[in-house]
C-alpha cells in the first residue's frame, strides 16, 4: 500500500482523485490533507476519516511537518505549484503533480532539475495519455499501420459555457493569476500530440485573440451582474448564469449536481445555495464585464523533426465539449472523434476500419467519466508506479512531459509578437 497526502482538496484534488482512492482501499490511503477552505478542509478529511491533527490549513503548514506520505497530490492553483513540489522534494516525497507544472519556464526547468538532483519523481498529470481513445491512436501510429507521419490537425473544441465557466468567470480567466490559456487549457493538447507523434517540436507560430469575452461586447444597459440585468437582456444573453447553473441542460433543476455546479458553490449544491453564491460571488458577474484577458481563440503551427507538420486549433466558440485529430501519413490517414468515441483508421486501397476504444477493454483503461477515464487511468497509473515499481506505457515523468510546456509558452510567446516563428532550441536556451 502507498500512502498519499492531498495538497489541494478542491475539484481535481478531492473529486477527480482523492474520491476515486476509495475504490483501492488495499492499495492507497489518504492519510493527509490540506487547503485554505475550511470547508474543503472537512470535506475531504471526512472522506479519508483524517484525524484532525493531519488536517492543514495551508500547503506551508502541511509542508512543515516531517514527511508524512510516500506521494504528495500538488493540486493547488497554477502559481503555487512550483513553491510546494520544491518543497515537497525536498521534504523527500515523490510527487504527482497537477498540470500545467508552472507558467513560468524557469520553474518548468528548476523542478524538473531539482527532481533529478533528489532523485525524486514527479509525475504531471497529463491525464488524456491515460485514456482508451488516445492509447488506442498511439498503437495505431506505432505499429506503423498509416506508415511514416505527414501532417496533424487536432481542434479542441473548449465549449461556450465551458469558456465562460473556466476561463471568463472562473480561475483561469487572467493569466496574471493563473497561466495563458493555451497553457493552462491546452497543455493536455500540447502534451499528447508530442506523445502520440514521438517527435521533438522545432518551431512554432501562433495567432490568436480575445475576440468576444470583453466590455465592447456587452449589451447597451447590461448590468455587471446577471441578477440585477434587465429582465429584456437576461432572456436573450445564452450567458445568463440561470441558464448555466440552475434551469438549463447543465443545471442542478435536471439533477447536475456535480462540475461545474459543485465549484460554484463548494459544497453540497442546491438551488438555493447555487442561487446565493451566483448573487455574491464570481461566477455570477456578467461575461462582458470580468477581469479577464486569456484568448478566447487561438492557432498553433508546428514542425516537428522529420519534416511532421501539426496544427491545432483551440477555439470557445462551439456547442459541444470535444477534441478531434486527422492524422496523415505516408499509407493512410486516421480521423477520431473524442466525443463520439469513435476511431476510423483508412489504409490507402483498402476499407476504412472502425473502432469505438471505450467498448474496448484492452485498447486502455476501459473506465469512461473525468476526461474520457483519464483521471481513473492516472490514479491506476500512480498504484502502478508508486505500489508495485511498474509505469504503465503511458507513463513519463516531467523530463519529458515538460515539453508540452515549452511548445505551449514558446505558442503564446509568438502570439504576443504577430505570430513570429519561434526557433525551440534557441528560445529554451535563453531561460
Amino acid at each position: 500500500m502507498i500512502t498519499v497526502a492531498i495538497l489541494g482538496a478542491g475539484a481535481r484534488g478531492r473529486n477527480a482523485y482523492g474520491l476515486k482512492f476509495s475504490k483501492f482501499p488495499d492499495d492507497i490511503k489518504v492519510v493527509a490533507v490540506a487547503d485554505l477552505d475550511a470547508e474543503k478542509l472537512r470535506i475531504c478529511g471526512d472522506d479519508h476519516n483524517i484525524p484532525e491533527n493531519m488536517r492543514f490549513t495551508s500547503g506551508e503548514e502541511m509542508l512543515k511537518q516531517p514527511k508524512l506520505a510516500d506521494v504528495l497530490f500538488v493540486c493547488t492553483q497554477d502559481r503555487d505549484h512550483f513553491g510546494h513540489t520544491m518543497a515537497g522534494l525536498e521534504k523527500g516525497y515523490d510527487i504527482v503533480l497537477e498540470k500545467p507544472i508552472s507558467p513560468s519556464l524557469e520553474e518548468c526547468k528548476a523542478i524538473a532539475e531539482k527532481a533529478a538532483e533528489l532523485g525524486r519523481k514527479v509525475l504531471v498529470c497529463h491525464v488524456l495519455r491515460y485514456t482508451a481513445f488516445y492509447t488506442k491512436l498511439k498503437d495505431l501510429i506505432d505499429t506503423n499501420t498509416i506508415g511514416e507521419l505527414v501532417t496533424v490537425n487536432a481542434e479542441e473544441e473548449v465549449g461556450y459555457w465551458h469558456q465562460a465557466h473556466s476561463f471568463v468567470r472562473g480561475n483561469w480567466r487572467n493569466s496574471v493569476e493563473s497561466s495563458p490559456m493555451i497553457l493552462a487549457k491546452c497543455c493536455h493538447d500540447m502534451d499528447i500530440l508530442l506523445w502520440l507523434i514521438g517527435k521533438k517540436c522545432l518551431k512554432v507560430s501562433s495567432f490568436g485573440s480575445l475576440k468576444h469575452f470583453t466590455a465592447d461586447n456587452a449589451p447597451e444597459g447590461s448590468a455587471d451582474r446577471c441578477c440585477n440585468c434587465p429582465e429584456e437582456i437576461k432572456k436573450n444573453c445564452i450567458f445568463e448564469v440561470e441558464k448555466f447553473y440552475i434551469d438549463g441542460p447543465i443545471g442542478i433543476k435536471n439533477g447536475y449536481t456535480g462540475w461545474p455546479r459543485k465549484v460554484v458553490e463548494g459544497k453540497d449544491p442546491t438551488v438555493e445555495n447555487v442561487t446565493e453564491a451566483l448573487r455574491t460571488g464570481p461566477y455570477g458577474r456578467c461575461v462582458y464585464k470580468c477581469d479577464n484577458d486569456v484568448v478566447d481563440n487561438q492557432i498553433v503551427n508546428m514542425r516537428l523533426e522529420d519534416n511532421v507538420t501539426v496544427n491545432f486549433t483551440m477555439s470557445a466558440f462551439s456547442e459541444k465539449i470535444n477534441r478531434t485529430i486527422r492524422i496523415r501519413g505516408t499509407k493512410g490517414e486516421i480521423v477520431a472523434d473524442w466525443g463520439s468515441d469513435e476511431i476510423k483508421l483508412t489504409v490507402f486501397g483498402k476499407k476504412p476500419e472502425i473502432f469505438h476504444p471505450n467498448n474496448d477493454a484492452s485498447a486502455g483503461t476501459g473506465d469512461t467519466g473525468g476526461h474520457g477515464g483519464g483521471d481513473m487511468g492516472l490514479v491506476k497509473g500512480v498504484i502502478s508506479l508508486f505500489a508495485n515499481g511498474i509505469p504503465s506505457k503511458s507513463t513519463t515523468y516531467i523530463d519529458k512531459s515538460i515539453e508540452s510546456h515549452f511548445v505551449a509558452l514558446a505558442a503564446e510567446e509568438s502570439r504576443l509578437n504577430d505570430g513570429k516563428v519561434i526557433d525551440m532550441e534557441e528560445w529554451i536556451n535563453k531561460f
